[in-house]
Formats: C-alpha cells, sequence, structure tokens
C-alpha cells in the first residue's frame, strides 16, 4: 500500500480560534491534526484549488 508524503510545518493560531477548532474536532471524532487537514482540504475542494487526481488509480486503496 502507497503512503502519502506529508510534510510537516509550525502554525500559529491564537486561543480562541485553536479552541473552537479543538471543539470542532471533538464534534467530529477527529483529532485537532485531522480536523486542520479536513478544514484546508474542503477550503481547497471549494475553491477548486486541489491537484487534479491522475487517472489509472481508481485501483488504489487508501
Amino acid at each position: 500500500m502507497a503512503e502519502k508524503a506529508t510534510k510537516s510545518f509550525i502554525l500559529r493560531v491564537d486561543a480562541e480560534t485553536m479552541n473552537a477548532i479543538e471543539a470542532w474536532a471533538a464534534d467530529e471524532f477527529r483529532s485537532t491534526n485531522g480536523q486542520l487537514q479536513w478544514i484546508i482540504t474542503e477550503a481547497l475542494r471549494k475553491a477548486k484549488r486541489l491537484p487534479k487526481k491522475k487517472k489509472g488509480n481508481d485501483n488504489e486503496q487508501e
């Protein structure tokens, strides 16, 4: 099974925003990191800025 490459970076967020993200993550049964990834992915999808998926990867499992 192929793994997706990930990059780490430091993100500074004010305490009030972080508290809201943590509460939202708990409501969705996600980790805080998972919630941030979901928020970013959804924003990119809505803005139509996600890279297009390569054809032929339909048989790969995630």
